[in-house]
């Protein structure tokens, strides 16, 4: 239960940093900053939809435990629920977070100067390559090969929110930004 409460508010906080960065991230791709909130809410979905499989697996076995109900039975349906869980594991922190953290909100920060940082590109990189070699069977998911694919987005994750919560956005970024639309020329409404 507390395991499925972490993971909805990963869910929660997944979502939100998304909507957060939107206003910035807009400014510079408003498509790119769309496809890194959709990202997001997908990855989440697929989070949730995981968190009610295992939860399927505790109510079967509350209620019917000691009801004499078919123990080989039992066992299998919590083996698939278990299994649903370990799939959308892969395809929504394993995939998602590779492409809209590692490579489209990595490429966003990068090419507006707000950030520094070129390595979520390459950890967006090796985690959606991680992903694949587990769906393909390279190697067997969460074993040592996929986890060192993903460190470096790992890295990319931890160092974005640090480098965020210490120092913010580029300061210099964010003047040329808002210098561009003051001096834009203002846009004809049609209608």
């Amino acid at each position: 239960m507390l395991g499925a409460f972490l993971e909805i508010l990963t869910a929660i906080c997944n979502i939100g940093t998304a909507v957060v960065l939107y206003p910035f991230a807009k400014r510079h791709s408003h498509r790119l900053a769309f496809g890194y909130v959709a990202t997001r809410i997908l990855e989440s979905t697929i989070i949730v939809a995981g968190i009610v499989s295992v939860l399927s697996v505790l109510t079967a076995r509350q209620q019917f435990a000691g009801t004499g109900a078919d123990a080989d039975t039992l066992t299998i349906a919590g083996q698939t629920l278990v299994a649903f869980h370990d799939w959308t594991f892969l395809l929504g922190p394993g995939f998602c977070a590779g492409i809209g953290n590692g490579l489209l909100l990595s490429y966003l920060m990068y090419t507006s100067g707000l950030l520094p940082r070129r390595l979520g590109l390459i950890g967006g990189s090796f985690a959606f390559l991680a992903a694949t070699g587990a769906l393909f069977d390279v190697y067997e998911r969460q074993s040592a090969p996929q986890f060192l694919l993903i460190l470096p987005e790992m890295i990319w994750e931890l160092t974005f929110g640090i480098y965020l919560a210490t120092k913010g956005f580029a300061s210099s970024a964010l003047r040329q930004d808002a210098d561009a639309r003051h001096t834009a020329p203002p846009v004809a409404a049609f209608g």
